[in-house]
C-alpha cells in the first residue's frame, strides 16, 4: 500500500493537535499520561510533536479522555480556520474556476 504524502493542511491540523495535547497535559508526565491512555510514550511524544500528524482516531479519544478534553473540543481546535485565509472555493479566481 502506498501512503500518499500529507497535505499542508493535514500537517496544520497535526500541529495544532500536538500544540493542544501538549497544553491540556501541563506538568503531567508524559509517560504517566501515555500508560494511562495505553499508548506508548514515543507515540504520545511523535503526536505532541506533530510527526504523527494524522493519528488513529482511538488514539487521539484515549489520550483526549486521560487529560479531561471532550473530542468537541478537540476537534474544534484542530479545524479552527487560519486568520486571512479563505475556504477553499472562495475569493479571487474561484467564479473563474467554476465557470471553466
Amino acid at each position: 500500500m502506498v501512503r500518499l504524502p500529507l497535505t499542508p493542511a493535514q500537517l496544520e491540523r497535526g500541529a495544532r493537535l500536538g500544540a493542544l495535547l501538549r497544553s491540556a497535559r501541563g506538568e503531567r508526565s508524559m509517560l504517566h499520561t501515555a500508560l494511562d491512555a495505553r499508548v506508548s510514550p514515543e507515540t504520545l511524544r511523535k503526536i505532541e510533536s506533530g510527526r504523527i500528524a494524522t493519528p488513529a482516531f482511538p488514539t487521539i479519544a484515549a489520550i483526549a479522555e486521560v487529560l479531561g478534553l471532550s473530542l468537541d473540543t478537540v476537534w474544534a481546535e484542530i479545524n479552527r480556520p487560519e486568520r486571512g485565509v479563505e475556504p477553499a472555493g472562495s475569493g479571487a479566481g474561484a467564479s473563474e474556476r467554476m465557470a471553466s
